[in-house]
């Protein structure tokens, strides 16, 4: 049948929405890099930011030939807990998929390793990325996806099959930064401590990274990505919402894009104050650490909440990272990015949060089209009952047990065939120049170090003589 030039006119707008979107989110992986190369010491700072490159390569080729698959197959032979079909995407575009969701998501699944690798970063082989990183891509991560994000899904908020109203977890707090916060705490507590770390009596040394420039770019960029991240989760723009006059998928846009703003601002500001009062001085990295827990923690209701209550986000998403990272020092636990604090941490509040204070309005305009007559649960602190809180309890727990199931074992085996965790010598002169050839800076004044890979395997000569 032809399409009416309307519709082609819509079709073509919501697409390029779409791929928009996706450009800014995955402009969120040179934010990565920033922030992960200057929160460790110069010497790591190339090993770093190979491990984003790879991360975004090896992800792209594990989604494409089995991830998207896994996420998104329904098909005929549809189940509620992995896809079947589309693998290699063959058969798309189709009438549900086209390239530009492709892409979309896959902007999404390279973000997942990237969380991962700040874990383990400073002490951790290079092979050791490739494994770990094409595995969640391409079927740790695409796995919760399908559960809550594809239409015929156990948890996803359209079937409504959990507790009649499924999860809602509109751009990921739990589906993207609870994944990869836990795979990272899993790879970080196989591996152990960064020699130095601790000392003889179990008390943190402090190792600062080395450019704070790098970082507060890093959060900059990462936050202009946000705007893809979250408010590009509604896929499509021009949705109206019918008995409005002039309400639609635009509004909810506009508003998702201030939530996430002010839970981000909320946090950050909440954490400067906060670590000022702790250890007496304001510290840029930590508000910047603050302000992407708020992004995190908002990114599982930033589409169905007010924006009174993203402050209410933020300001605890602070105390949470806050928190976490107090307990981490005291059990010895060392995530040299505060990655599985952050992403984990501000990603599990972000589903509870969800469930507490979900408006009903929205909650029917993002997952119904604004429909009238339509009656589904909401928040529990604004009336809505027990079921959207309880399916929200249901996803952290299966995706902390999923996570814990698949990718510890892959991490122990690793660790177990030595190809885990770098020698300890290898360790201290830096991986730069004992894995990579050379630094990513000439010299680096706080650094006493072999400044060229000639030097470093002399040294090493005499060390094995």
């Amino acid at each position: 049948m032809e399409v009416s030039w309307e519709q082609s006119v819509t079709d073509s707008i919501n697409t390029i929405y779409l791929l928009f979107s996706a450009y800014l989110v995955f402009m969120m992986q040179l934010g990565f890099a920033m922030l992960c190369a200057g929160s460790v010491r110069a010497k790591n700072a190339m090993n770093i930011m190979l491990t984003n490159v790879v991360d975004a390569v090896v992800g792209s080729i594990s989604y494409y030939l089995f991830g998207f698959a896994f996420a998104f197959g329904d098909g005929a032979n549809s189940n509620p807990f992995i896809g079947t079909t589309f693998f290699a995407l063959k058969d798309i575009p189709d009438t549900s998929y086209d390239y530009s969701y492709f892409l979309y998501q896959w902007a999404f699944a390279i973000a997942v390793a990237g969380i991962t690798s700040g874990s383990i970063a400073e002490r951790t082989q290079f092979s050791a990325y490739l494994v770990f990183s094409f595995f969640l891509s391409g079927f740790v991560y695409p796995i919760v996806v399908h559960w809550v994000w594809s239409s015929s899904g156990w948890l996803s908020p359209s079937s409504e099959t959990l507790f009649g109203s499924g999860a809602i977890d509109f751009a990921g707090s739990g589906v993207v930064h609870l994944v990869g916060g836990i795979a990272g705490l899993w790879g970080s507590f196989i591996q152990g401590p960064r020699v130095g770390r601790f000392d003889a009596f179990g008390k943190p040394v402090p190792m600062r990274g080395h450019n704070a420039t790098l970082v507060v770019l890093g959060t900059f960029l990462l936050w202009f990505g946000w705007f893809g991240f979250n408010p590009g989760s509604f896929g499509k723009i021009l949705v109206a919402y019918p008995n409005t006059t002039s309400q639609g998928n635009w509004t909810g846009v506009g508003r998702t894009a201030v939530t996430t703003t002010l839970a981000g601002s909320t946090a950050g500001l909440t954490t400067l104050f906060g670590r000022r009062l702790l250890v007496g001085h304001w510290d840029a990295l930590d508000a910047c650490n603050g302000l992407l827990g708020g992004f995190v923690a908002i990114t599982s209701g930033c589409s169905v909440v007010e924006p009174w209550a993203a402050i209410v986000c933020g300001f605890c998403a602070a105390w949470v990272l806050i928190g976490l990272n107090i307990l981490a020092l005291k059990l010895q636990f060392d995530d040299p990015l505060e990655a599985t604090q952050l992403h984990g941490g501000c990603g599990a509040w972000g589903l509870i949060f969800t469930g507490l204070f979900a408006k009903k309005e929205f909650v029917i305009q993002v997952y119904n089209s604004g429909a009238a007559g339509v009656v589904r649960p909401y928040g529990l602190l604004l009336g809505g009952g027990w079921g959207l809180i309880g399916c929200q309890v249901v996803e952290l727990l299966v995706i902390v047990a999923w996570v814990s199931i698949t990718m510890g074992p892959v991490f122990f085996a690793l660790d177990k065939l030595k190809m885990f965790r770098i020698s300890i010598d290898d360790e201290v002169a830096g991986l730069d120049i004992s894995s990579h050839g050379g630094y990513a800076y000439a010299a680096h004044p706080q650094e006493n170090h072999p400044l060229f890979y000639s030097d470093y395997m002399g040294i090493q000569g005499l060390n094995d003589s």
